[in-house]
């Protein structure tokens, strides 16, 4: 079934459910952890006509604290990993758009799964199909944890790739 779960991470308490969730599932199935944290690229100074906006620090600056906080949060998946006895590697990666480095990573290191923090919606706000990640939806038994029927899969899959589709146009 299932090798290699890839598990993204922004070290936040939601995140830190979907860590345990996957090592859980990697310890069940007798698979390995792919721990990710996707950075965001350092935002470059915009000068316009009336406009100037510098970031409040310069760019090594912030690689050194962007990388010091994907640290922190892989080091977590390692942690959670390491006590269930789950093999895990982990990666960090920069990319403008988190679902691409999401993405990407996932097939560079051919992982099978990914598992990912929602936002943990609920009422009517529960039906939408977002996830954590921008760009990132959910559907089926992964986004419907009460009624996970065929019938709801293939619903809130629709749902999901006309979010999808929306979010690429604009």
């Amino acid at each position: 079934m299932y090798k290699n779960i890839l598990v993204s991470t922004d070290g936040s308490k939601l995140s830190a459910k979907a860590v345990r969730t996957a090592v859980r599932l990697a310890q069940a199935l007798g698979a390995r952890v792919t721990g990710l944290y996707v950075i965001a690229p350092y935002p470059e100074p915009i000068y316009g006509e009336a406009v100037a906006y510098a970031p409040p620090m310069t760019a090594q600056r912030y690689k050194v604290l962007a990388v010091k906080e994907a640290k922190k949060a892989l080091a977590a998946v390692e942690i959670e990993a390491q006590t269930a006895g789950v093999p895990c590697s982990t990666i960090s990666t920069t990319n403008e758009h988190p679902w691409r480095g999401i993405v990407r990573v996932a097939q560079a290191r051919k992982c099978d799964v990914i598992v990912m923090a929602s936002h943990g919606r609920s009422g009517l706000s529960g039906l939408a199909t977002m996830t954590s990640v921008p760009g990132v939806f959910a559907a089926g038994d992964v986004q419907d944890h009460v009624y996970r029927q065929a019938i709801t899969s293939a619903g809130t899959g629709c749902m999901a790739a006309l979010d999808a589709q929306r979010f690429l146009e604009q």
